[in-house]
């Protein structure tokens, strides 16, 4: 129930907040999130279950609302974690995530800002609010370490603040 009333509000927001113009296309539309729940052990940590769980849950946004826009593109960090957080959203929408240094979040901005449609970056909790600042939002505030999955909507000048859609 929590999930779905995150994505009411995400229709929602995408619904009311206006697009500013780049050039003469409309600014996309960037999703940012943290990684979800990560094992505590290992240089380069995978998903707990439950990270896996919600992992899937990500994924089944695509079969509850066919018209909201959906990512045309994914850029996942360099670390295990990341990857396997947007693994099922990716296959779900037949996208090769792009694989960006979470140590080079200003060339990460640059590729971004080249894409046309929606695009979600899962990052890490000292990454995310760069993230967003730098991609034209009001800075989060910091990501306690225990805290995993929440989303930013960014969309012209501001963003639209957290939503936590996982447990």
């Amino acid at each position: 129930m929590r999930l779905i009333r995150m994505i009411a509000l995400c229709v929602l927001l995408t619904v009311t907040v206006g697009a500013s113009a780049a050039g003469d296309r409309p600014r996309p539309d960037y999703f940012v999130m943290r990684h979800l729940q990560k094992m505590t052990v290992g240089d380069d940590p995978g998903l707990t279950v439950q990270g896996q769980r919600n992992a899937r849950e990500l994924a089944a946004w695509r079969i509850r609302w066919p018209t909201f826009h959906w990512p045309t593109a994914i850029y996942v960090s360099n670390a295990r974690r990341a990857q396997e957080t947007a693994a099922p959203l990716a296959q779900r929408l037949h996208l090769q995530p792009k694989i960006y240094n979470a140590a080079d979040v200003a060339g990460l901005i640059e590729m971004v800002e080249r894409e046309h449609g929606t695009v979600l970056i899962v990052g890490h909790s000292n990454t995310v609010p760069d993230i967003v600042e730098r991609l034209g939002g009001v800075r989060p505030a910091p990501i306690p370490e225990t805290r995993y999955g929440d989303i930013w909507h960014v969309r012209g000048p501001r963003a639209t603040g957290s939503i936590r859609p996982f447990p």
